[in-house]
């Protein structure tokens, strides 16, 4: 028993980070500007030119506005947790670190080696979509030479054929992030604002060709009209069904069909976190780091909120195309020549895009070798550039035969897992670290060491009888009424359990609302659920916060992060059998790695091993000490003495 309470432990022990010292080895060059560039350059991608199509003609039509608010909201949550984190431990890591100083060392793996799945495959996808794009304004010319010459016959495995010119973006990107981030910062800066121009171009065109009407379409007209003819513009030979146009209007499809457009949605403001890794390499990070998370997200937000816009207004929801709807759109009000703007913001969306994916993945990697979890020799630092060279290497070759080899249309849900359980897992650890005690110091953890309870979530805590009087007995009134206006350890174990049950609560409610239909016995668990839920956060709410001054904190504490948890579950239950079967086999890997070798040879777990050898060193160091000292005044004593002979027979 005591061996199986001592594996917990291991499981679960937290990273102590000192967040006063500025000291880093990687380079501090970045600023708040170049934070928000990249936010916006990994936010807004190739999304923007295909994603509204879409979602307008499947799921929301005009009220695709709506479903970006709603899924801009949503992000927003997650976006607030990781800035109040970027200020409370700015360091590189992400939400790897602050799993690990919050949650404990296994669940940081976790984090951590799905947000390098969730990188690898985002900067593969993204390459293979920047070669397509780039063929098919070459008349696909490298396609067509490539099936001939290279093709792959491995249907439903491989790629129809190897994608060289994907390989090349991603091994010259590699190149630019290895030789240094202030130049890969500003290579993303200049693609960024051409991209915000083209989208400003086309928003303000959108307005001014657009027409209400569009907004206000009422089916029976459509239908009854016989003087239709779309085959000249290349949109259908027929006209128009009866469920493609919905019941018109503003929102053909009903609030249903904005909702299912806004868990769509929602991946489109997938990449801020990367701000999240630059906790070494920015300037004043407590500060920046929380302005270039929210400022990207608005940014983002304008940005997805006018284009949808113009784009239902330039042209019918029921007639946009699903691939590429903007160059369709401006052809059908007569600017055609528009679509080579939208070429070139679409390459430097993709640009800015692969550049933000790449970029966070060797950073997380390094962390995580530093600590001792992944393999060591990714940990070192390039002394001229001081970059992670060995993990920028190491990612960039495993994302280039990624994209070499696989199609990868199967595989970009995993990303979404990733992400998304990194959100979550951001979330709770707000929700817990705002409640708890002010930590000790390492020293006084060394010390104490002995009078230590480790909490179930990892967090470690004086226990309660360190100080005489000071005990907290558990009772209804201590628990609903609280009389320490400062977080006490009772009051932090209580919203550790609570923050427990309800990871537990929402994850059975999110299976039960996605797979349980409408059912009689299923609103009835459902409706328990969500009550038990409630009962849970207004506990956690009771417990008085930790006082801390930061540059920056999650307000509307506990709601905010309780709702991101939710929104993030519920939008991971969504994900077909078949993409958890693939993340089953990529966490297999993961905790072969871990148990084989990263619990081993943990930093933590080195430096747990370490206390007692250290204390016994300084004990012999102390008694060695005092017996030098004494030998050292026996000896300047006989020397003075010795003198003193030697004057008296001068």
């Amino acid at each position: 028993m005591a061996l199986l309470v001592r594996f917990w432990k291991q499981l679960l022990r937290v990273k102590v980070v000192d967040c006063n010292s500025d000291e880093s080895r990687l380079s501090r060059c970045l600023n708040t500007f170049d934070l928000v560039a990249l936010g916006v350059g990994s936010t807004l991608g190739a999304g923007v030119y295909v994603l509204a199509g879409a979602v307008a003609r499947e799921n929301s039509g005009p009220a695709i506005v709506l479903s970006f608010l709603i899924a801009a909201s949503a992000s927003v949550l997650a976006g607030l947790c990781y800035a109040e984190f970027g200020a409370r431990v700015p360091k590189t890591g992400s939400a790897y670190l602050y799993s690990y100083v919050t949650v404990g060392e296994l669940w940081a793996f976790i984090t951590g080696w799905n947000l390098i799945l969730s990188y690898i495959i985002g900067t593969s996808s993204v390459a293979r979509a920047w070669s397509a794009t780039f063929d098919e304004l070459v008349g696909k010319r490298i396609e067509q030479f490539c099936k001939e010459y290279m093709p792959m016959n491995a249907p439903g495995i491989l790629a129809a054929y190897p994608d060289m010119f994907a390989v090349v973006i991603i091994i010259t990107l590699t190149g630019l992030l290895a030789f240094g981030v202030k130049e890969s910062a500003m290579v993303n800066k200049v693609f960024t604002c051409i991209n915000v121009l083209v989208l400003l171009f086309m928003v303000v065109s959108g307005l001014v060709k657009g027409t209400l009407k569009n907004w206000h379409i009422d089916p029976e007209e459509i239908l009854h009209e016989n003087n239709i003819s779309t085959s000249s513009l290349n949109f259908t030979d027929t006209l128009p069904s009866k469920e493609s146009l919905g019941v018109g209007g503003f929102m053909p499809f009903g609030f249903t069909g904005v909702l299912s457009g806004a868990a769509t949605c929602f991946y489109a403001f997938v990449g801020f976190d990367c701000i999240a890794t630059t906790g070494e390499e920015v300037k004043n990070p407590q500060r920046a780091i929380p302005i270039g998370i929210v400022s990207s997200l608005l940014i983002c937000f304008v940005a997805y909120f006018g284009v949808s816009a113009a784009l239902t207004l330039m042209m019918p929801y029921y007639l946009l195309d699903s691939n590429s709807p903007l160059p369709v759109a401006f052809k059908y009000v007569g600017w055609g020549g528009a679509k080579y703007a939208v070429a070139v913001g679409s390459l430097c969306a993709l640009s800015t895009s692969l550049l933000g994916a790449m970029f966070p993945m060797p950073r997380v990697i390094w962390a995580m070798a530093d600590d001792g979890l992944l393999f060591k020799f990714m940990a070192e630092i390039s002394p001229r550039t001081k970059t992670p060279l060995t993990a920028t290497l190491t990612s960039g070759i495993g994302a280039a035969i990624m994209a070499f080899l696989f199609d990868l249309k199967d595989l970009v849900d995993l990303m979404s897992i990733g992400t998304l359980l990194a959100y979550t897992l951001v979330a709770a650890c707000v929700l817990v670290l705002r409640y708890q005690p002010a930590q000790p110091s390492l020293g006084y953890e060394m010390a104490n060491n002995q009078d230590e309870v480790e909490m179930s979530d990892g967090i470690s805590a004086p226990s309660m009888d360190i100080l005489p009087g000071m005990e907290e007995r558990f009772s209804f009134n201590t628990l609903m009424f609280p009389d320490n206006p400062e977080p006490s350890v009772l009051s932090g174990f209580t919203v550790n359990i609570c923050a427990s049950l309800l990871g537990l609560l929402i994850l059975a409610f999110s299976i039960l609302a996605v797979q349980g239909g409408m059912a009689m016995w299923n609103i009835v668990a459902l409706s328990v659920i969500f009550m038990a839920c409630l009962l849970l956060t207004f506990i956690v709410w009771r417990q008085p916060q930790s006082k801390t001054k930061l540059s920056f904190k999650v307000p509307l504490l506990p709601f905010i992060p309780v709702i991101s948890m939710f929104v993030n579950v519920y939008l991971m239950m969504q994900l077909d059998k078949g993409t958890w079967i693939r993340f089953s086999i990529w966490m297999a890997i993961g905790f072969l790695i871990y148990f084989c070798y990263g619990i081993h040879n943990s930093a933590e777990a080195n430096a747990a091993h370490s206390v007692p050898d250290t204390e016994m060193n300084g004990f012999k160091r102390d008694h060695d000490s005092e017996a030098m000292s004494a030998e050292k005044e026996a000896f300047l004593h006989n020397s003075i003495e010795v003198r003193e002979d030697e004057d008296g027979d001068l």
